[in-house]
């Protein structure tokens, strides 16, 4: 399964690249985060794995992440024509999946997120939920995306969030 999911943000590239990329700022935009702790390498740095728990209600997930691809490395003088590009791989149980984000400017205080997202399921539970829910799966995506642009534009933390 692969969708394409995007967003605009009402800030400059390089200001959104320092916030998705910065691992104190993963809980107050990324719904249902526990834990996302570093097994190997640098948070965010190409080659790390991480270790990354959600939780929504009762049901915990647990997966493990690796950084395929930063770059540029160095998010400070991001020059106007480059695209910031952020890759990682991710295994779950019964379940893997890639994401490739990209922020492109859309105007001079503005910015393009696009995140393409590829999902590969294995065992029988996880065959059948990607068969009879795709649109959960992007709907998901959509909400990261959502939140993240609520947290950057005006500081709102869905931990505080009574939904």
């Amino acid at each position: 399964m692969k969708y394409t999911v995007s967003i605009e943000i009402a800030l400059p590239r390089e200001r959104v690249a320092q916030l998705l990329a910065d691992p104190a700022h993963l809980p107050k935009w990324l719904r249902g985060l526990v834990l996302h702790e570093p097994i190997s390498g640098a948070h965010g740095q190409l080659g790390t794995t991480s270790r990354v728990v959600f939780q929504t209600g009762k049901q915990k997930m647990e997966c493990i992440e690796t950084i395929t691809r930063r770059e540029p490395v160095d998010l400070h003088g991001i020059p106007r024509e480059t695209v910031v590009r952020f890759d990682r791989e991710i295994v779950g149980e019964g379940m893997w999946s890639a994401v490739r984000d990209r922020l492109t400017e859309a105007g001079p205080e503005t910015t393009l997120w696009q995140s393409e997202n590829e999902y590969r399921f294995s065992g029988v539970m996880m065959r059948l939920v990607g068969l009879l829910m795709p649109g959960a799966f992007r709907k998901q995506s959509r909400q990261h995306l959502q939140d993240f642009k609520a947290f950057a534009e005006q500081g709102q933390d869905v931990r505080d969030a009574k939904a």
